[in-house]
């Protein structure tokens, strides 16, 4: 018996989803669903349906329709409204009133509030930090020939970066790396390790804002700390809670680490496995050169990037996308590394090119929730290739690319491990 071919203009079976082939590599799939269902009402792992977007065009106007709310209530399926789309684990609402789940006004006071602390001139100031934590990470194990790369450093360099940021004593910094250690490994299940963590975190940022509050003077300090900012802001007119400042702090925690270590972690392997542009860069970095690390990450962003969908979206009326017409209060989900290889907007984009220049990827999303801390996850990405591909020239993968397991989940996909190999250095 032999196969038979496929009728003329017949439209392939449609690719299966979420799956752990998938996360290996989704794209195939996004080709699929940008040629034959750009805009697909889709079953999600949870049973929540919710609409994907993978085209480009599409997701640009999607990310930037004021008829898209990201506040959940809008969203008739009440267990999801109460948290289901909130921080992963969380169930609590004083947690839920942040950056990536409210609208304008409430969002463009509390990233005005916020935006201060990531400017070109604060993460600039801040460079040098980031750059002393790289290296102490290095430092770790440079003497060994081996490590693993994501939790011996693209895990360890945000939360420390970050911690320092918002204002985390150095003596409480490992707590917050195994709370967060906890939630990147298991997820966003409430149930388990991953709840206690959420708690224990929730708990110690409550008692540090009450430290802080009582211990600030009464005119801020050169280089305040984020969270100080942030109580000031409150006891000045500002109208920010309590329990706001406290989500405020844990989405930037949260969203500030997870993202750079996929950055760090999904940027290095595609180095790794592409030795030609990894030599590229490497060329350019011992001659002093910096532009092509600046496309280069930039090019990271966009090839395999470290969010893979962006955050929750529902429509508050009838929107149209993409000749669909999605109605008033269902999910949509924007597919950023969809978007970010559609042949329609970029020349050969299954092709790692270090040196890409009209790039205009949507890795850090688009509109008024483009990502505020994108300023330094770029600053901690460009850290940490130029210093791991300067302080160890050889680093070479230590298994074969097919014994690699991903994080496959809703928004964000890494690497779980990264085993490499190089010459120690004594």
């Amino acid at each position: 018996m032999t196969d038979q071919p496929h009728p003329p203009n017949a439209v392939p079976a449609a690719p299966d989803l979420f799956t752990w082939e998938f996360a290996a590599d989704p794209y195939p799939a996004y080709a699929w669903l940008r040629e034959h269902a750009p805009v697909r009402r889709t079953e999600l792992p949870s049973g929540v349906e919710a609409w994907l977007v993978t085209r480009y065009a599409d997701a640009r106007q999607a990310l930037a329709d004021p008829r898209l709310s990201k506040n959940p209530a809008h969203h008739d399926e009440p267990e999801h409204a109460r948290g289901r789309t909130g921080i992963p684990g969380e169930r609590k609402a004083e947690l839920m009133t942040h950056l990536l789940n409210i609208d304008p006004p409430d969002h463009t006071r509390l990233r005005r509030l916020v935006s201060t602390a990531f400017t070109p001139r604060r993460v600039a100031e801040f460079a040098p930090r980031v750059q002393q934590l790289t290296d102490r990470l290095i430092d770790g194990f440079a003497d060994r020939g081996s490590a693993d790369l994501i939790h011996e450093f693209a895990f360890p360099l945000p939360i420390y970066a970050i911690c320092d940021l918002l204002g985390v004593p150095r003596e409480d910094q490992d707590d917050f790396r195994d709370w967060a250690g906890m939630m990147i490994r298991h997820g966003g299940g409430p149930r388990g390790g991953v709840a206690r963590s959420v708690k224990k975190m929730r708990g110690y940022l409550a008692e540090l804002i009450h430290r802080k509050r009582a211990a600030l003077p009464a005119d801020p300090a050169p280089g305040e700390d984020l969270i100080s900012g942030l109580i000031r802001a409150s006891d000045h007119g500002e109208h920010l809670t309590e329990n706001e400042a406290a989500a405020m702090a844990f989405i930037l925690l949260f969203a500030g680490f997870e993202t750079t270590v996929n950055l760090i972690g999904n940027g290095t392997y595609a180095l790794l496995t592409h030795p030609e542009q990894r030599r590229r860069l490497q060329r350019s970095l011992a001659a002093g050169e910096r532009d092509l690390l600046e496309t280069g990450v930039e090019e990271l962003l966009r090839y395999d990037g470290p969010v893979e969908l962006a955050t929750w979206r529902f429509a508050t009326e009838p929107v149209t996308i993409g000749g669909q017409r999605i109605a008033p209060g269902d999910p949509v989900l924007v597919v950023l590394a969809a978007a970010d290889r559609d042949p329609e907007r970029f020349a050969d984009p299954d092709v790692l090119d270090l040196g890409r220049r009209d790039n205009q990827h949507l890795g850090y999303g688009h509109g008024i929730h483009y990502c505020l801390g994108a300023p330094l996850a770029r600053l901690e990405g460009r850290s940490a290739l130029a210093t791991l591909l300067t302080r160890l020239p050889d680093l070479r993968l230590a298994v074969d690319p097919a014994d690699l397991r991903w994080r496959g989940g809703l928004i964000m996909r890494g690497l779980r491990t990264l085993p490499v190999e190089f010459t120690p250095v004594r």
